[in-house]
C-alpha cells in the first residue's frame, strides 16, 4: 500500500465537507479490474496558510509489461494539487499551472509550503494559479499507514511492535531483492510518466504550451531539463510532442534547468557521484554493464546506505515530524520507543556525536539526552546539526528551559551547547561543501537539563541567550533562519504523499550520469528545448550551490536559505517581508 493509499483509507481523508472542494472527487471510467481511472480526494490540512485548496490526484497510467512484476498500486501516478479557493475548479481554466519534479530522495509532500505560499501570493494579486507537486512511481512502495494514524505511539507500534492499523500489518522495510522492477524505472520512464500525466490531465497540447510551467527542486531541475529535450513520439521531425512544447516556461529551485549533474555537484556537493561515498554505483563500467547489474541485483535497485539514508531512517524523519507536530514542547519519548538496532544506532551516532572520539566510542548517544520533540527534529534536519547539506533546513536553534543568558555553560540557568566537530570540524575552514556552510552545535549535558528548541522567528529575540562557538562567533542569527519548525513537522507527517522518497531508483541517477550513451542520447534530440522558454532560477545562498552559484542563469540568490529552505520557508520572514520565492515565482507565472 502506498502512503497515499494509507491516507485515503482514513475516515478523515474520505470525508469531503460540502463547499470544501468545489471540484469534488472526480472519478473517470474504471479500468478492467474495476479500479477508478482517476480519483481526486480532498486533503485536510492544519496549515496556517488559508485560502488554498489541496487535493490528492491519482491517475491510472500502467507501467509497460516489459517492467515485469510489480505491485498494482504502482500502475498509478499521483500528485498533490494546490489551487486558490477563489479560483476555477478546473485546472484548464487556471491562469497558470506549475508542475514540479522532486529532488533526489524526495516526494511530493516536500513542496507543501512553497506550493501554498506561491498560490496564495498569486491570489493576492487577483491571479489564480495551480501548483502540482509530482510523486514519482517508486513512492508506491511506501507504507504510511502508521504515520497516517496521526499518533506517534500508534505509528511506532505499527512499524516496530506488530500492531495493526485498519486491519493492516506492516510488512517490513523493503530490501533491494524485493524491488527488481525498479531496475527498469530510469530516466526514460520518469520523463514519460510526466508527459503521460500531463497529457491525461490536460489533453490539449496547445493549452499545455500556453499554461504549464515545468520545474523542480535539486535533481528535479535536471529532470526538467531532460524532459524539455526529450522526443516522445520517436520522430524528431514532429515537435508538438517535444518536452519543451509541453511547457510555457521553467522554474528551478536550488538547481538549474540542465541535462547534467555538473552544476549540482560543484566541488563536492549535490546529488551526483560525490554525494556520499558508496551511495551511487560506479558508472565507469558503462551503460550496458550497469543495467545488467541492476537487473541481476548485483547493484542495488534503490539508493541506500546503512546509516543516515535508507528507508527505515527516512521513515524515522516522518516519525519525528509527527511527534514534533503533535507535542513540540514535550520531552521526547520517540527515541526510547524505537528499537536499538544497528541501523538506528549508527544513524544516531552519525547525527549526534560531538566529535570522532564519541562516534567511535558510541557514548553518549542521542538517547542519553533529554530533548523535546521539536529539538529531536531540529537535531535531525537543522543546518547547525544535520551533517549533510542536502537535508538541511534553517529552523532555529537548540535552547533550554529557563535560559537566562550568561556564559556558554550551565551557568545562569542555561544548558551547555558546544561545537559539533563530527563528521566535519568547525575548526576546518576547508571542510567539504557536502556538510554545509554553517557552524555545527550539539547539546553537551547527557542526562541533565531538558533541551528545547528555539523556533526560527525567536532567534535574536530579547530572551535569546545567543549561544556561541568556541571561536566566539554566534552559531546563528535571525538573518540565517527562514523555516518554521512546526511547518516542517507538518509537511513531514501530514501529507498523503510523503516528504521523502524512501525507495529512490538507482537507475534514475545512473542514467543521468550516463546520459551521453547512445541508448539515451538518441531521445534527447531537442537541445533547443533548454533555451526555448523563459525561466527563473532560485539559489539558496547557503545551499548546495553556494560555492558555485551559476551566474550565467541570472539567479535570484536567497541569503540564509539552505537546500530544503527553498521548499519549506515560512510565508513571512524574520525581516518582516513576504517570502521571496512565493512572491517572485507567482509573478513569473502570471507575467
Amino acid at each position: 500500500m502506498s502512503r497515499g493509499a494509507a491516507h485515503r483509507n482514513r475516515p478523515w481523508a474520505r470525508a469531503m465537507a460540502a463547499g470544501t472542494l468545489a471540484a469534488a472527487a472526480l472519478t473517470v471510467a474504471p479500468s478492467a479490474d474495476g479500479t477508478p481511472g482517476r480519483t481526486e480526494t480532498a486533503v485536510e490540512s492544519t496549515s496556517p496558510v488559508t485560502g488554498v485548496i489541496e487535493t490528492e490526484v491519482s491517475v491510472r497510467i500502467p507501467l509497460p509489461a516489459s517492467v515485469g512484476s510489480h505491485p498494482a498500486s504502482c500502475d498509478r501516478l499521483s500528485y498533490l494539487r494546490y489551487r486558490s479557493a477563489d479560483g476555477p475548479s478546473k485546472s484548464a481554466d487556471a491562469d497558470r499551472i506549475l508542475v514540479a519534479q522532486p529532488g533526489i530522495l524526495e516526494g511530493a509532500g516536500a513542496f507543501d509550503s512553497v506550493a501554498r505560499n506561491t498560490v496564495k501570493a498569486a491570489a493576492g494579486k487577483g491571479e489564480h494559479i495551480e501548483f502540482w507537486a509530482l510523486d514519482r512511481r517508486s513512492n508506491c512502495l511506501e507504507d504510511n499507514a502508521g504515520i497516517a494514524t496521526g499518533n506517534a505511539t500508534k505509528a511506532v507500534d505499527y512499524y516496530y511492535g506488530g500492531k495493526q492499523v485498519d486491519g493492516r500489518k506492516f510488512d517490513g522495510f523493503l530490501t533491494s531483492d524485493r524491488t527488481g522492477w525498479l531496475a527498469e524505472v530510469g530516466l526514460e520512464q520518469t520523463v514519460r510518466d510526466q508527459y503521460d500525466l500531463l497529457s491525461a490531465e490536460l489533453p490539449d497540447q496547445k493549452l499545455r504550451k500556453d499554461k504549464v510551467l515545468c520545474g523542480g527542486h535539486s535533481l528535479g531541475g535536471v529532470l526538467t531539463g531532460v524532459f524539455a529535450t526529450w522526443d516522445f513520439d520517436g520522430n524528431p521531425a514532429t515537435k508538438a510532442d517535444a518536452g519543451f512544447n509541453q511547457c510555457a516556461g521553467y522554474f528551478a529551485l536550488d538547481t538549474t534547468i540542465s541535462t547534467s549533474l555538473d552544476d549540482l555537484n560543484g566541488s563536492s556537493s549535490g546529488p551526483g557521484g560525490s554525494l556520499l561515498p558508496g551511495l551511487i554505483p560506479d558508472t565507469s563500467i558503462g551503460y550496458t554493464a550497469v543495467q545488467a547489474g541492476l537487473r541481476t541485483g548485483v547493484l542495488p535497485r534503490f539508493l541506500a546506505l546503512p546509516a543516515v539514508l535508507n528507508p527505515e531512517t527516512m521513515n524515522l524523519l516522518a516519525l519525528s515530524g509527527l511527534a514534533a507536530r503533535n507535542a513540540p514542547g514535550a520531552e521526547s519519548a520517540l527515541l526510547d520507543s524505537v528499537p536499538s538496532n544497528a541501523n538506528i544506532e549508527t544513524t544516531g551516532r552519525m547525527l549526534f556525536s560531538k566529535n570522532s572520539e564519541v562516534f567511535l566510542k558510541g557514548s553518549p548517544t542521542i538517547r542519553d539526552f533529554r530533548l523535546t520533540n521539536a529539538a529531536v527534529l531540529g537535531a535531525f534536519m537543522d543546518d547547525h546539526s544535520a551533517p549533510l547539506a542536502f537535508i538541511q533546513t534553517s529552523v532555529g536553534f537548540f535552547d533550554s528551559a529557563g535560559s537566562t543568558g550568561g556564559a556558554g555553560s550551565a551557568d545562569g540557568g542555561r544548558a551547555r551547547i558546544v561545537d559539533k566537530n563530527f563528521p566535519a570540524s568547525n575548526n576546518d575552514p576547508a571542510q567539504p561543501a557536502l556538510f554545509g556552510t554553517e557552524l555545527k552545535a550539539i547539546p553537551d549535558e547527557p542526562g541533565g537539563p531538558l533541551y528545547t528548541w528555539r523556533n526560527f522567528d525567536r532567534v535574536g529575540a530579547a530572551d535569546d541567550p545567543v549561544y556561541r562557538s568556541a571561536n566566539g562567533a554566534p552559531f546563528t542569527t535571525a538573518a540565517k533562519e527562514v523555516t518554521d519548525i512546526g511547518e516542517l513537522a507538518r509537511s513531514l507527517s501530514e501529507q498523503p504523499l510523503d516528504f521523502t522518497e524512501d525507495y529512490f531508483p538507482t537507475r534514475l541517477v545512473t542514467d543521468i550520469q550516463l546520459i551521453d550513451d547512445p541508448q539515451l542520447a538518441g531521445k534527447l534530440v531537442h537541445k533547443e528545448g533548454l533555451t526555448a522558454n523563459p525561466k527563473v532560477t532560485f539559489v539558496a545562498g547557503d545551499g548546495i550551490l553556494a560555492d558555485h552559484i551559476p551566474q550565467d542563469e541570472n539567479p535570484v540568490v536567497l541569503p540564509g536559505y539552505q537546500h530544503l529552505d527553498v521548499l519549506t520557508a515560512a510565508p513571512v520572514q524574520n525581516d518582516g517581508n513576504r517570502e521571496r520565492i512565493a512572491t517572485l515565482l507567482s509573478a513569473f507565472a502570471t507575467r
